[in-house]
Parts: C-alpha cells; structure tokens; sequence
C-alpha cells in the first residue's frame, strides 16, 4: 500500500509519495513535477493533465479546466457566474441549482458536473502515482483550502470515490504547509515559549493566511483567515486586459471575441508576470493571435505595480485579520512563511515585509510544500508507517449552529454548537425529549464568516421514527460530529429507556468522551440546552435500555448514492474507451513505423535477400498501405490496423528470416568449430578408446558442416537456406552432449583389459 497526498490546484496539481527515505514529488508522464489541471475530450477520448493542457488550443469549448472554482457552488454564485465569463466552455443550471457543463464527446453532446470533471482528474493522478510507484494507491489525503464550506468538501470526496480513492482526511492546504514545516524543525525544544509562524499562501485562485504556534512535537493552528477571489490569476488578468486593450488600439482586433485568442493571450500574460519577477521589464510577443496578426507588447515591472495596486492593497486584509483572531500582536510572530504559485511576485514580498515588520521566509517549495504536507499527514494516519511524534491540531474557520423545530438549539453560552476555532475533529452529545420523529437543521451561524454569495444552510437530519414506549415524551441521545473532513453530521441517535427500581434519579449523564476528540453533552427540550455534568449516583438501582434510532440525511445540493454510483460506472466506461483508443492508436503507429521500416530497409540490408518479384510486391504493399493510413485508415479499429500490419509482416517475414539467418550462421558456424577444436585438445590425456570416441564424433560433425557449407555457399542469399542457424546450433549441442557422456563413461568405468595387458607387456 501506498501513502499519497494530493494538493489539487485550480491551475496545477502535484503529488507527492511517503517512501522509507522520505517524501518524494512522483512524476507524471512528461517527467515534471507538476499535471496541468486540464480535462479535455477529444472526439473519441479525453485527454487530462499534460495532454489535456496540449490539446486545449484544438478542443477549446471541450476543455475544462479551474474547476477547483466550480465545485460545490451553486450556478447562480456571484463568484461562479464571473468565473463562467472568462471560461469557453457551455454551462447551465442542474436541477439541484448546481453546474452543469456541457461538452461534445462520441458525436454527441454531454453534460457533466464539476464532481465528476474533478474525478476524471483525480483518476489520472491516481493512475500516474500507480505507474511511478508500481503498486496501488487507494488512502490519500487531499489538500483542500480552508475556506471551503460543507458542499465543497463533500464534493471533494465524491470526486475522490469516483475516482476510487479514499480520502482519509481533507487537509487544510496551509495546515499542510505548517505541518511540512514544523515536523523538521530542530529548534522547538529548545524554546521555553510557543514559536508563532504565519503562513502566507498566494495561491492561483486564492489567499490564504494561518497562524501556527508551535512547540516541541506539536503544533496549534490558531486562525485561518483568506480571501478566495484574489490569487495569481487576477494579477495574470490585469496583464490580459492591458494587453487586450493595447491590442485593440493598436491592431484593431478584440481578443474578448475570439476563446482561442483569450486562451493565448492569457497563456502567454501568466509567462510574462514570472518574467517580471525576476526583471524590470519584459516584452510580449505573440504569433498569429488571431486573423492572421502576429502581435508585440510592452511593459515594466513598476507600470505592472500600478496596474494591480488594487489587488496588492488586498493582499494585507487577510494577513490583519489572522493576527487579530489569533489574539496576538504583530511582534509576537516570530517569523513569515510565503508559499504559493502567485507568491513570487516582488510587491507581494514587499508589502507583507511592512506588516509583519520582517523578510517573509522561503524555506518552504512553494508549490510543491502542500503535497508534501498532506503526505506526511497520510503517512501519520496509516499504520504502515512510523512517524515522527508530532500532534497536529487543526481548528474549523467557521461557526456552526443547530435548530430543530422548536427553535435553534443553545447551550448556557450561546445558540453555537460548534464555534470558529475549535480544534476538530470533535464531538457533542445532545439529549433530547421527544414523543415521535423530528429534525435537526445544520446552518453556519455567522453569515460573516462565509465566503460572499454562500447560503448559510448545510443540511437537515430525520431522526426517526421511533416509539415511546413510557409517557408522551422519551430520553434521546444524539451524537454529532465534526469529522476529521471538516464535515458535521449527526453519527447516531439513541432511545434510553430507564428501568428504576427505587426513588427517581434526573440527572443527566453524558456519555463517555471519544479521544482524542472533544465531546460535550447537552440536555434539549423546547430548543433549550443545558450543559450537563457527571453527579454522584444515588444508593438507588437504575438500569437503561439503548435502543438505535433511524438517523437520514438531506444534503441542499450535491450527489445522491445513487448518482454517485452512476457516476463511478460512467468514470469505468470513459476510462475503458480512453484505454481502447491509447491502444488503437499505438497499433496504428506500429504501423506506420513498420511502412517505413521496412521501406528504408528494403534496398539496403535487405536488398540481396530479395527477389525482384519480392521487392515489387513489398514495395507496392508498402504504398498502398500508407496512402490507405492517410485517406480511409485514419480513424479505423484496431482490429484494422492490426489485421493490416499481419499482412504486411506475411511478406517481409521470409526476407527478414533470411537476412537475420545468415548472420546467426555465420555464428553458429563459428560456434561448432570452436566446440570441435575444444573437445580435440581435451582428448590428449584420455584412454585411448574414449580418445578415439571423441575425435570421432568430432569428424563427423566436421565433415557435416563441410558438406552442408558448400551447398549453402552454392544457393544465391535470395533463396530460402538450405542450412539453417538453428541446425548448426542443434549440431554443436548435440556434439557437447556425447562428448560429455564419453568422458563421464571414461571416469566412472575400471581399466580396460587390453589396456592392462599394454601396460604389463611394457613393463616387463
């Protein structure tokens, strides 16, 4: 079993392993370190990652790509609709209010949800993890940023099922980096006092702050603070209106009506801001953009400044808001970490110097540092792996609250069940006094919290039916958890029936904590709740009966059990079909290789090994076989190609049997020559009548191959052999053989009479 982390970007992803040596980044088919996070369908196959990003120019309203933008919103979401403005690809409204996209694929047309989009790409990374490391992958843990509500982390995992892995946990990507970054650091023992780090993430589509304080074997996230309309890309799009606006002015062509330009230009601006970076000024130059114009732009790094001082103000919004959560002061951070695709622009750097009143670090790889997070974290979870002491405590960015029927449901402190910045996974045990079914509305309790444009609601939970069997109302308890996903759920409800033998006992008791999570239990009634604690139990005998209570759940949005099986069986289909066409297509260009292979070899090496007649058949197969692969063959089966590549290697067969014979021959010749003279020079020390077996057997052999030489060197090399390579070789084998089976006679045999006789005469 593998231990995987997956930090999937808007723009790119990367994936990094736990091996015995550490972590590595695993490397995709074009041996980078970085897949494009690009699914494009062709006509007959998707292409996804390197070759989705390769083919977008070709496929352009069926390429999907910044779908880490998409998932788990509503199509009506301010922040999607302006997303949908700067894509070429179809949308709609589903019926559930989510997206739909739609795409042309097999000759018709298809609609598929950013879920499934992220599945099909979760899949092609699973299957490149596979092939670097050679054995499965199913646990992972995926990067996810922290801001994401309950349907987008949802939505994670039903794209991570599709693709048939399982998460076991969505990681916080600056957690992630935290995490990377404290499990190294050597110096934490020595500190008397908790180290405080922020962690700055300018990301492709967002930013991201936390801060971590840090100790000897753990580390505390303290606050998470972002803005997710302001990344990388926003400053790549100041770039492209400048441009476009230039290029409007000075080539009299408008790039916003064309998707192939904008895709360019737009390429090519992202290019452009990474040269800045580095230099004060840098050109543009893009060839043929659009009606045949080859266009050249301009721009220094300081009028690049002024163009997004808007966005770089905004960069400081989050940063003063993590501190101040945190309950901290600016000096009490004791140092800055900047990672993040978007980060390594200079004013950035600059600017968070000002706040934080210090150089940001750059310890970290800023795009590989969230993979490498979540791996870790992956192989902390697993039980193949020992790891490193190290307690990570994650807290939720938001607020959650319950109501049922009665009303929101409050504790003595206030109508939160869940409050901003508790660590999770945790637990909360609610008793409630009910006669039949009800339910438990989940909503985030403060709207301010959320992203702009995200509805507060969650989702609903039935708990029932049941039957109180004692009174009009009967005890429950219902357990709620806040998962290690992030994701609140009500986990099981309970009927207690009391069986008490003497006076009355009222006191509520909670249930025994889960470790390491938090648990709490409240007693509701009415939409009131109490905290209750443990109390001494009376002398009197009381005995409860627990009964398990049908718990359902209504998710507002998102995939139903069924739909996700249809589309596990739908990923199976479009990864069979894409299977089906790599191997169409490699059969078709064997091939072609094999056309012209053998035309090139033809009349040189095997020119002497062929007949005239030979040569014109190959040679007019060979060309009906190509014209055919550039006019009818260009979209065929690969029963067709493989059929036709049989019939073409009917013909060379012999040729090339005569060819490759007559060098293995010469060989084998040599070979059996060489056995000859060996098994002469052994005989020397031999009896005389193993002596004469010997260089019998090796005569025969001789005069064999002599025989058989001159009728070969009599035939014309365009004739099938009369000697083959494969004979001479069987004759060497048999030589050794007997020859061997003399000398083993010789050695395990007495004397021989005559030969004793020879000896006495001779002495005597």
């Amino acid at each position: 079993m593998s231990v995987i982390g997956f930090d999937v970007g808007n723009d790119n992803c990367v994936i990094a392993a736990v091996k015995q040596r550490g972590i590595d980044v695993i490397l995709n088919d074009e041996s980078k370190r970085e897949t494009p996070s690009v699914v494009s369908f062709g006509e007959k196959q998707r292409f996804i990652g390197s070759a989705g990003a390769a083919s977008a120019a070709m496929h352009t309203k069926s390429t999907i790509y910044q779908m880490k933008r998409l998932i788990g919103r509503g199509f009506h979401h301010p922040d999607v609709q302006e997303d949908l403005r700067r894509l070429p690809f179809g949308t709609s409204v589903g019926v559930d209010g989510g997206i739909l996209i739609h795409i042309r694929y097999m000759n018709e047309e298809r609609t598929f949800t950013p879920v499934q989009i992220l599945g099909m790409l979760l899949s092609h990374l699973k299957q490149t993890a596979e092939k670097n490391l050679q054995s499965s992958v199913t646990d992972c843990v995926i990067g996810i940023p922290s801001y994401f509500t309950d349907s987008q982390r949802r939505a994670y995992l039903n794209a991570a099922a599709i693709a048939g892995l399982k998460p076991l946990m969505l990681m916080h990507e600056t957690t992630a980096t935290a995490l990377g970054y404290g499990i190294y650091k050597t110096d934490l023992a020595s500190s008397r006092e908790p180290i405080n780090v922020a962690f700055v993430d300018v990301g492709h589509c967002d930013t991201q702050v936390s801060v971590v304080s840090f100790e000897a074997g753990e580390m505390r996230v303290v606050s998470h603070a972002s803005d997710s309309n302001l990344g990388g890309r926003d400053f790549d799009e100041v770039l492209f209106r400048y441009f476009a606006e230039q290029f409007k002015e000075q080539y009299k062509i408008d790039v916003y009506c064309n998707a192939r330009a904008c895709i360019r230009l737009r390429s090519s601006c992202e290019k452009l801001k990474k040269v800045l970076s580095a230099n004060a000024e840098a050109p543009l130059s893009i060839e043929c953009l659009m009606e045949e114009k080859d266009v050249k732009g301009f721009i220094k790094r300081e009028d690049f400044e002024k163009l997004s001082s808007g966005l770089l103000e905004r960069v400081l919004e989050p940063c003063k808001k993590a501190v101040f959560e945190a309950g901290l002061q600016v000096d009490r951070i004791q140092s800055v970490e900047l990672v993040g695709s978007g980060s390594r622009i200079p004013a950035i750097s600059r600017i968070l110097s000002g706040f934080f009143r210090r150089e940001p670090g750059r310890s970290l790889n800023a795009s590989e540092c969230v993979a490498r997070g979540c791996a870790l974290q992956c192989a902390m979870l697993s039980p193949i792996f020992r790891v490193r002491d190290f307690e990570v405590q994650d807290s939720f960015p938001f607020s959650i609250g319950f109501s049922s029927e009665d009303g929101l449901i409050s504790t003595l402190s206030s109508n939160i069940l869940f409050r901003k910045g508790q660590c999770f996974p945790s637990v909360k045990m609610l008793t409630f006094h009910r006669s039949n079914t009800f339910h438990l509305e989940a909503f985030y309790a403060d709207q301010n919290e959320l992203p702009a444009g995200t509805s507060p609601k969650i989702c609903c939970f039935k708990i029932g039916p049941f039957e109180a069997s004692q009174g009009d109302k009967t005890k429950l308890k219902v357990k709620i958890r806040l998962n290690l996903h992030g994701i609140v759920f009500v986990e099981s409800a309970s009927l207690i029936e009391d069986e008490i033998n003497a006076s009355t006992d009222t006191s509520h008791t909670d249930l025994d904590n889960a470790v390491p999570e938090t648990a709490t239990a409240a007693s509701v009634e009415n939409g009131a709740a109490a905290i209750t604690n443990h109390h001494d139990r009376p002398s009197n005998t009381r005995h409860s009966r627990r009964h398990e209570v049908p718990v359902s759940e209504t998710l507002y949005g998102g995939m139903s059990k069924s739909e996700l099986v249809e589309a596990q069986e739908q990923e199976k289909q479009l990864a069979y079909q894409d299977k089906v066409m790599e191997q169409t297509k490699d059969k078709k260009n064997a091939l072609e290789a094999y056309v012209y292979e053998v035309r090139n070899k033809l009349f040189e090496r095997y020119r002497s090994f062929a007949t005239e007649k030979e040569k014109e058949d190959i040679s007019r197969s060979l060309k009906q076989t190509e014209d055919w692969l550039y006019e009818d063959g260009v979209d065929e089966t690969e029963k067709v190609y493989t059929t036709k590549l049989d019939e073409l290697t009917k013909l060379v067969d012999p040729i090339e049997k005569r060819c490759k014979d007559e060098e293995a021959r010469a060989q084998a010749t040599r070979d059996l020559l060489n056995s000859i003279a060996e098994h002469r020079m052994a005989v020397k020390s031999l009896p005389t009548y193993e002596r004469d077996a010997i260089i019998n057997e090796c005569n025969k052999a001789e005069q064999w191959l002599r025989e058989k030489s001159q009728l070969q060197d009599g035939l014309a090399k365009n004739v099938d052999p009369l000697l083959w390579s494969h004979e001479i070789i069987k004759m060497t084998e048999g030589l050794d053989i007997t020859c061997r089976n003399i000398l083993r006679r010789s050695k395990g045999s007495p004397s021989r009479p005559d030969q004793d006789d020879r000896s006495s005469d001779h002495s005597g």
